[in-house]
């Protein structure tokens, strides 16, 4: 794909409601779908399999199934994937700054 301005490339993978937020779970350390959508109560299973498959896709996120039962899955951020880990922080970082201003203005 050809790609206008690289962070199209950056959006193409991380682009969406959830990517962010699931990497930034994933960031805290390995999960399991179960831990992920109780951090993500808002999400839906379905959402939730869909996000994972793409991260997984596109090099991102490494999906772990352990032999037992009943069976282990377990997803965690790709070497590729800690690349990431600036923009999430930087992302982080100025979400706190927009929720300290927001609350600000709502309270005067």
């Amino acid at each position: 794909m050809a790609y206008n301005i690289p962070v199209e490339a950056t959006l193409e993978v991380i682009g969406g409601k959830w990517k962010v937020v699931i990497l930034c779970h994933l960031d805290k350390g390995e999960k399991r779908t179960s831990e992920l959508k109780k951090l993500m109560p808002n999400i839906t299973q379905k959402m939730l399999t869909q996000q994972l498959r793409e991260l997984e896709a596109d090099g991102v996120v490494k999906r772990t199934v352990y032999d037992q039962v009943p069976p282990k899955v377990v997803y965690s951020l790709t070497e590729y994937g800690w690349s990431l880990k600036p923009i999430l922080d930087v992302m982080c970082s100025w979400g706190e700054c927009h929720i300290e201003l927001t609350e600000k203005d709502l309270a005067q």
